[in-house]
């Protein structure tokens, strides 16, 4: 203890009276960013620089000089991994009780490495308290053309008995940029991805989840942080990311006395202390984000790019455009009345049909939604011939069928309920609470995970040609106590993160088994959306609000952090607006429909196949193409933004009314496109007219269409104009 006091006090005098100079220089380097990371005398790891790449390396060295540390209380604010108990007065990235119940920590560097990926270059720095055998091991991926950066960090120790982690962070950045506006977004059910615009002084501003499940309800991980005053599409110095993790989540955002950006973020720390075992690891979710120094567009071209390329499953592949049952149905439908539906899922023109909710429960039949979840055997008065039956005469029709399923929940009046009702997350000296009827069952536990993985693999061996899978949740956890780490004599404060593994346990094994199905992500609307999880799904549901003026602005928001492919848009019965309007902006990700085609008109039909085919045609630019936003919903009664392929030979405009309130402005003015060729001759025409022919097209250099534009001339009379740009 004594020598501890004394290495306590010689660091606190030495960082505030020594003129510290560099040791060790650490760039993290993209094409055009870079975080530089360097050592002090007293071997503390600083950040140094994080913005645009220098262009020559040896002006690294000069950096630290730059800039002023000497201030009272704020010697360490930049540090890498900032640490609590010694001499920090910032937000800690970890914070522990060592196996001796001291509860503080300080971490020096040690070495580092680096190694070339696949088209990303992995920097592993190792930190070390010089007390304790404590190590803790900071991850950079830096993936080189798409500006994006991974972190995530590794705990361990050699101590003697548990040391307890009161905070495990993924990653602490810090920025020296002066003006900083945070969009983070919030929401609730139909609600989802409200954007808010906080201008952050000094003091703290934190997003974060604790809903266990379905995390994302209430508070989205996604953020944009605009570094230098509120950025434009095409203008600023901007950083959009999130915390890719299916579970609780925390990011910080603190600015300090020199309006200096101190940015902490990973696993909520709430209820959820880690005892780690001597001789074991802690591995962190990753903290993913991008840098543009040209605007928003830039930034989340470059996400896109990344989960394209990297991250989402099939990412430079095709989507399956679809007809679901839940609107015509509910669960109000027989077998004769599912397959009455297929012919309208290919007279539409679309490629599957998908079966929703309330296919499965005998003795608790699920007839609505208080009963049968959990019970996953086809019901067999609905469905006597069973789920085969149904996939044959899809595809006797000509389309695809899927099924939605909703594995981690059940219902308390079912048969999975009363015979294992040690599954079921709950404590048991309080009342049950329910949300949408049901519970959640315990993924911690390895026969659960057995139990959920078995959903699906038994309708892959029963169905084998099953072409798609819609996984539901719908509860989050209350009352959250696991009788399985009970049991084991693990601390309930593992709950919300073995969870979480326990679902990623699960999902890779469906994966590894059946690599190319696609699988919807929905969580009631758009309640889980973390990229952590396109590592096993291909899409996701935004919300249950289908409404498409709702939509626009949905679409808008989500589009800065996902690529259009992943985002599903149905056409429904919902909104008053008309069919055209309601397919143009769906269009502009992953169309799909939940309507009732045998109530249609014959021209509202014939207009669906018209719809369908030219979607069809451009589909591929919406789902690989490059985004740019051309009027903001938010700030004009009107939206506009185009896709660009890759060749800049094709791209599809999308523009819609948002107001329809007399004299709205719909910007009569001309639109100026973006990323075409400005030296190619460009063929523009109007798509998707209803009962009317699709326009001829005028032509038009890509110099004009950039510098003068366009005018779609959207009304109340013709509230959508979807126009296509073909290079001749």
């Amino acid at each position: 203890m004594k020598r501890f006091v004394i290495y306590l006090f010689a660091s606190l005098f030495l960082s505030s009276v020594v003129a510290f100079s560099q040791d060790v220089t650490i760039p993290i380097e993209t094409e055009n960013v870079s975080i530089v990371l360097q050592t002090d005398r007293l071997n503390n790891l600083r950040i140094v620089h994080t913005g645009k790449l220098l262009k020559s390396k040896t002006d690294y060295s000069d950096i630290f000089a730059s800039y002023n540390y000497n201030s009272e209380g704020a010697s360490l604010n930049n540090s890498a991994f900032t640490v609590a108990g010694i001499i920090n007065f910032m937000e800690p990235a970890i914070a522990v009780v060592h196996a001796d119940k001291n509860n503080s920590v300080d971490l020096k560097y040690v070495k580092h490495s680096v190694s070339s990926l696949d088209g990303a270059t992995l920097t592993k720095i190792e930190l070390k308290d010089p007390v304790y055998p404590f190590y803790v091991n900071l991850f950079y991926k830096a993936w080189e053309n798409e500006d994006v950066i991974e972190q995530w960090s590794e705990i361990r120790h050699t101590e003697k008995g548990n040391v307890i982690l009161n905070k495990f962070a993924s990653a602490n950045l810090y920025f020296y940029n002066k003006d900083y506006y945070l969009t983070s977004y919030n929401g609730a059910w139909a609600k989802e991805m409200m954007p808010a615009l906080t201008h952050l002084q000094q003091g703290m501003h934190t997003i974060q989840s604790r809903m266990g499940t379905r995390e994302n309800l209430h508070v989205s991980p996604n953020f944009m942080l605009s570094l230098d005053g509120i950025s434009t599409e095409n203008t600023g110095s901007v950083m959009i990311g999130q915390l890719a993790w299916n579970g609780n989540f925390s990011i910080q955002f603190e600015t300090d006395v020199y309006r200096n950006m101190h940015i902490v973020a990973g696993i909520n720390p709430y209820q959820s202390a880690i005892e780690l075992k001597p001789n074991t690891s802690f591995e962190t979710p990753r903290f993913i984000y991008t840098l543009s120094f040209e605007g928003k567009g830039k930034a989340s071209r470059n996400l896109h790019d990344w989960m394209r390329n990297y991250q989402l499953v099939d990412g430079k592949g095709s989507r399956l455009t679809l007809l679901n049952n839940w609107e015509a149905t509910y669960f109000d439908f027989d077998q004769d009345k599912l397959v009455s539906l297929f012919g309208g899922a290919k007279e539409i023109g679309v490629d599957m049909f998908l079966l929703d909710d309330g296919w499965f429960g005998n003795k608790y039949p699920r007839n609505d939604d208080r009963a049968g979840l959990g019970d996953w055997q086809v019901n067999k008065k609905k469905l006597p011939d069973g789920i085969p039956f149904l996939v044959k005469k899809a595809e006797e029709k000509g389309v695809l069928f899927g099924i939605w399923v909703e594995p981690e929940m059940v219902n308390p009046k079912s048969q999975l309920y009363e015979q294992k009702p040690d599954w079921v997350l709950r404590q048991e000296k309080r009342p049950e609470i329910y949300f949408r009827n049901q519970l959640v069952l315990d993924l911690t536990n390895p026969e659960v995970q057995d139990f959920v993985f078995g959903v699906i693999d038994n309708l892959f061996i029963e169905n084998p040609s099953l072409a798609y899978i819609k996984w539901d949740c719908n509860a989050p956890i209350h009352n959250g106590h696991s009788k399985y780490l009970e049991k084991k004599k693990i601390p309930q404060s593992h709950l919300y993160v073995e969870y979480t593994k326990g679902l990623d346990n699960v999902l890779q094994r469906i994966r590894e088994k059946y690599p190319t199905v696609p699988m919807m992500l929905c969580s009631g609307g758009g309640g889980r959306t973390d990229y952590s999880l396109f590592k096993y799904f291909t899409e996701f549901w935004l919300s249950d609000n289908t409404d498409p003026v709702e939509r626009i602005f949905m679409q808008w928001d989500y589009s800065y952090h996902y690529p259009a492919m992943t985002m599903c848009n149905h056409v429904t019965s919902t909104s008053d607006k008309s069919l055209k309007y309601k397919i143009d902006v769906a269009s502009m990700g992953k169309l799909g429909f939940d309507i009732r085609v045998d109530e249609m008109s014959e021209e509202d039909k014939k207009f669906c196949r018209k719809a369908v085919n030219n979607y069809d045609n451009f589909k591929d630019i919406v789902w690989h193409g490059d985004l740019y936003r051309l009027v903001n919903p938010h700030e004009k009664d009107l939206a506009s933004l185009m896709f660009v392929n890759d060749e800049k030979t094709r791209s599809v405009m999308f523009n819609y009314l948002t107001n329809w309130r007399y004299n709205a402005d719909t910007n009569l003015r001309p639109i100026k496109l973006e990323g075409l060729d400005p030296a190619k001759n460009y063929r523009v025409k109007e798509i998707n007219r209803y009962n009317q022919n699709d326009k001829e097209g005028e032509i038009y250099s890509g110099d004009f269409l950039m510098t003068i534009g366009i005018n779609p001339h959207v009304s109340v009379w013709n509230p959508s104009a979807v126009i296509l740009i073909e290079a001749i």
